[in-house]
């Protein structure tokens, strides 16, 4: 009882680091409200500022699409004990961001400046808009297991874990990425559009868009289902054909989106 106590501890504790690492990515990217954002701080010459923000961008990058595949899960498991696994994939993750947060460097530049009261309403609407979406996406699913709380809690309990059935509530009806959706409005609704925005921007959707094949991919090899969802729900634009020749398809399960 002792050792599943302390995983449970363990995976509060994951949660809250996750928790307080998506507060402060709000004002992060939103230029507001953190002592750090990512604008701000002195000025560095371009290559050098480009060079560690293409590290920092890179090095998270690996961190979330390595600990996600099953072939590292298998190896870390060996290791790590199953039930807190998530959880640490969680943990792993917010100190990845977290270390981009502290050392992001500004690169001056803008690129765009909305000056308009009308347009800054609109783009501050849609990046609100975005983390509500990427906050709704997660409960849609299953907000518990997707960061580790429920296999802890079952742990904690003795009982089994068991995967999520396939569903598609809500949004997940009118596109198969939800959470990515929410995601590309909040990199991109900013009044104030510098070189760091930019390429902060560009980098995370290049790599959304690149995640999704590998998160798919994945997935078609352990599931049979979900062919007639990926024909008639498009992955990303709503109202968008998603009809491919030779598709193949899987169910989604609550960690699918963010195991990427």
């Amino acid at each position: 009882m002792f050792k599943r106590t302390v995983a449970f501890l363990y995976g509060v504790v994951c949660y809250l680091a996750f928790f307080a690492t998506f507060l402060y990515a709000i004002g992060f990217i939103g230029n507001f409200a953190v002592p750090k954002s990512i604008d701000s701080g002195p000025h560095r010459p371009f290559t050098y500022a480009l060079a560690v923000n293409a590290a920092l961008l890179g090095l998270f990058a690996i961190q979330h699409s390595v600990m996600a595949r099953q072939w590292f899960k298998r190896a870390w498991t060996r290791l790590v004990p199953v039930p807190v696994e998530r959880s640490t994939y969680v943990l792993f993750s917010s100190l990845a961001l977290l270390l981009l947060f502290w050392e992001w460097e500004p690169m001056g530049r803008v690129i765009w400046n909305v000056e308009s009261g009308a347009g800054q309403l609109l783009l501050y609407s849609l990046y609100a808009a975005g983390w509500l979406i990427v906050l709704l996406a997660t409960f849609l699913i299953n907000h518990f297991d997707l960061f580790g709380l429920r296999q802890v809690w079952l742990h904690l309990r003795g009982v089994p874990y068991t995967a999520l059935q396939f569903r598609t509530p809500a949004l997940y009806r009118v596109v198969r990425h939800p959470l990515y959706v929410g995601w590309l409005l909040v990199f991109w609704s900013a009044p104030l559009m510098t070189v760091a925005h930019l390429v902060f921007a560009v980098a995370t959707t290049a790599y959304i868009l690149l995640a999704i094949q590998f998160e798919e991919r994945d997935l078609i090899r352990s599931h049979a289902e979900y062919a007639e969802y990926r024909r008639r729900v498009p992955m990303l634009l709503p109202f968008v054909s998603s009809k491919r020749r030779g598709d193949r398809a899987l169910p989604q399960r609550a960690a699918a989106e963010i195991e990427v």
